[in-house]
């Protein structure tokens, strides 16, 4: 099937089987390799990116159903070499380890924190509840979420 999708404001084109996920078109058709594969069952959010604004998970959506949407992925976020406020937070606040999770919890948080800046951490902690950490006992990424709120990263 053909498939047109704008990631990262770009318009692409592609076939793909019916069957392809959104993860595996991204990664695999478009080499964008920050959307991450972790538990294929969408449970942990490390395939998260931004459909037409909402903040899937990429693993449990194929990529025909993402046909003549939007998408932005955690290579999308910086702009003119400019990190988003919500990645350069997570570097300030030491909110990674390992990393792998790190932009499917920054894709998530950009979305938590819209039109909220002054988001609690307890807010923090419940809103990325679907996006699991195996490395840093979370204390830093909700420091970086709330930070990166504060910073204007919802406006």
């Amino acid at each position: 099937m053909k498939v047109s999708i704008i990631v990262n404001g770009t318009l692409e084109e592609r076939e793909v089987e019916p069957r392809t996920l959104l993860v595996h078109f991204l990664r695999d058709h478009l080499n964008l390799t920050g959307t991450n594969i972790g538990c294929d069952t969408s449970q942990c959010g490390a395939c998260t990116v931004h459909m037409d604004g909402m903040a899937i998970k990429s693993c449990a959506t194929l990529a025909v159903q993402a046909d003549g949407a939007e998408i932005t992925t955690i290579e999308g976020l910086a702009q003119n070499g400019q990190l988003h406020p919500m990645q350069q937070a997570f570097w300030d606040n030491h909110g990674l380890q390992c990393g792998y999770c790190t932009p499917g919890m920054i894709m998530a948080a950009t979305k938590l924190v819209e039109n909220n800046p002054h988001i609690t951490a307890e807010e923090v902690r419940h809103g990325l509840e679907g996006n699991i950490c195996r490395c840093t006992g979370y204390e830093n990424i909700v420091r970086s979420v709330v930070a990166a709120a504060a910073a204007g990263a919802g406006d």
